[in-house]
């Protein structure tokens, strides 16, 4: 068992909710997770049943209805932060965009993880189940900015004032 957990917001397809604690990473075991809900007892939930599983700051957020607080679920303009940035469409029908790292584990594994539009928001990541997607659209591939670097080769150049 691992001994670090983090605050999670289990977000079933049904629109019901869970609250408690998971692991960072590898908490999907035999297409289920078990959920440290905030009485101390191991809730077991099918990923099949699961929409998404927002890691969070803060538990209060003041609203029942949604406590991930995800008020801003695509991006107003093209993110700055480097990754793929991806527009999925679930099987209840809703869209969410993120950012998700440009590696393999976009090929692997039970999901992904993505980082939401708002990062003030209650939601520092998510993780969207395989089996709750309904489409996957890669929108773009933002790259480290290349920044020009002063003090070249051409910059070195002493270039004559007086002619003598």
């Amino acid at each position: 068992m691992p001994v670090s957990r983090k605050k999670v917001i289990v977000r079933k397809l049904s629109r019901d909710w869970l609250s408690g604690y998971l692991p960072p990473s590898a908490f999907v075991h035999h297409e289920q997770v078990e959920v440290l809900d905030l009485a101390g007892k191991l809730v077991s939930v099918q990923m099949s049943e699961v929409k998404w599983i927002c890691f969070v700051r803060d538990f209060q957020s003041g609203d029942a209805n949604q406590p991930e607080r995800l008020l801003r679920k695509t991006f107003v303009t093209r993110p700055r932060s480097q990754g793929l940035w991806i527009r999925a469409r679930l099987k209840d029908n809703d869209l969410i965009e993120g950012l998700a790292q440009n590696d393999s584990t976009l090929l692997d594994g039970d999901g992904l993880f993505l980082i939401p539009p708002d990062t003030r928001s209650n939601t520092q990541r998510i993780f969207v189940p395989r089996t709750a997607l309904d489409s996957l659209t890669v929108l773009a591939v933002i790259g480290a900015t290349r920044r020009t670097r002063r003090g070249g080769a051409e910059d070195q150049r002493q270039v004559p004032m007086f002619e003598e």
